[in-house]
């Protein structure tokens, strides 16, 4: 099973490795003896997030999520980078692909399956729905000073 790798950490950042997308089958999410998912991995532990969870995942050809689910209170955005599919919102189904995005509130339903012939690789941003606000769009500052490599 393959294991995130530390690359570089500090006091206000940590950087890790997932490996390569071709290789993201290897990785298996344990969320109980009973149930593994292979090609998912999560982030937020090994990055130390704070405000949201990151996850990448791989669905083999004719794969699929195999349930439906749902938040409390958490929205989440999928991000897919490679791959054909069809994405599921209480029940209406709705092509995706690479370069497809899409967000869903917490409470509709919600699934995934491939119906390409390679893997489909989705990034998932899961976060606390209706906790941006306008300031926020403003928060970065780009600093008067050169960059040194």
């Amino acid at each position: 099973m393959k294991q995130i790798e530390k690359l570089s950490e500090g006091t206000s950042y940590t950087a890790v490795s997932i490996g390569k997308l071709a290789e993201l089958n290897e990785h298996v999410l344990m969320l109980s003896s009973e149930i593994q998912i292979p090609g998912k991995v999560f982030l937020g532990n090994a990055l130390g997030t704070t405000g949201a969870e990151i996850s990448f995942q791989s669905f083999p050809v004719g794969g699929e999520t195999g349930f439906v689910h749902t938040h409390n209170t958490h929205e989440e955005i999928y991000i897919f980078v490679q791959g054909k599919g069809e994405f599921q919102v209480d029940g209406k189904v709705f092509p995706i692909g690479e370069g497809s995005i899409v967000r869903v509130a917490p409470a509709p339903k919600r699934s995934v399956r491939n119906i390409g012939n390679e893997p489909l690789i989705m990034i998932c941003i899961q976060y606390k729905a209706d906790s941006f606000t306008p300031e926020d769009a403003t928060d970065g500052k780009i600093l008067a000073e050169p960059v040194v490599w």
